[in-house]
This record gives C-alpha cells, sequence and structure tokens, in this order.
C-alpha cells in the first residue's frame, strides 16, 4: 500500500512530544513522499481559549485552519517538517477529539494517522478516556502510536 496522505493528530498534550511526533512522521513521510496533514482538534473551551490568547476580534468569522496554524505547537512541527523537506498542510477542527481525529482521517482520505499519547495505566484510561485509543479503534486506516518520553 503506497501512502499518499499522513495524518498527524495534534492536541493539547503535545508540545512536550512535538520531537518525537515529527522525527516519527519525517521518517514515514520523507522516504515516500506523503503528504502531511497536522489536524489540531480543539474542543469548543480549547477553541475559545487560544482565540482569546491569539488576540482575535471576537466579533469577526474566526478560522479553525488559521487558528491551529498559529499554535505553538503545530508552528514547532511545521519548522521540523521544514527542515526536513516534508510536505503539510495545517487544518483546524473543533469538536471532540477523538471522534473530530477520525471524520478528519476520513475527510482528507489518510494513509495512515499518527497520534501521540503517554503511559497510562488500566485504570487511568478507564477513568479519563483515551483519544488515541479511540482513534485507533475507530481510524479508517492503521494508526502509528507515539509515546512521548
Amino acid at each position: 500500500m503506497a501512502l499518499r496522505s499522513i495524518l498527524l493528530a495534534v492536541g493539547p498534550g503535545d508540545a512536550d512530544r512535538t520531537e518525537e511526533l515529527a522525527r516519527a512522521v519525517a521518517d514515514i513521510a520523507a522516504p515516500t513522499g506523503a503528504q502531511v496533514v497536522l489536524g489540531h482538534v480543539f474542543t469548543d473551551e480549547e477553541f475559545d481559549g487560544v482565540v482569546s490568547q491569539l488576540d482575535y476580534d471576537p466579533s469577526g468569522e474566526i478560522d479553525p485552519d488559521e487558528v491551529a496554524a498559529r499554535h505553538a505547537t503545530v508552528r514547532d512541527l511545521t519548522d521540523a517538517f521544514d527542515e526536513a523537506g516534508v510536505e503539510y498542510s495545517v487544518r483546524g477542527r473543533i469538536g471532540a477529539h477523538g471522534e473530530t481525529i477520525v471524520d478528519l482521517a476520513n475527510e482528507v482520505n489518510a494513509d495512515r494517522v499518527v497520534v501521540g499519547g503517554r503511559k497510562r495505566s488500566p485504570t487511568g484510561k478507564a477513568v479519563f478516556g483515551s483519544t488515541a485509543q479511540e482513534v485507533m479503534l475507530s481510524a479508517p486506516c492503521p494508526v502509528t502510536f507515539v509515546r512521548g518520553g
């Protein structure tokens, strides 16, 4: 199966693992020439918080793609992809993390989804849920999990 499109799901907890995510995605995308879509999913509250930090005019239309592109974690990843010569685009979405990542994977016809996460105990997963687990079980394509240090 040829890889043409890789969705890198970026979320609020990924700031501490940008190097690992960038390296893992570049290792997959560079040899295949795949296009990377950086998908940053915000809940409504996260989006409102980021919009207020970025000094947007609240009375105007605010494009989630633009907000995602200005997010510090996404900028760190795009810098790494520029350096590695990996082609990418940025998409921003508002919704429940896991479900919206799966929807975005379908929308961009992703051949692979890459998600980051941290090690959790079984109890931690049951109590707090796991976006990565939901994506792994529901994605339309293979999923690569990158565990942060």
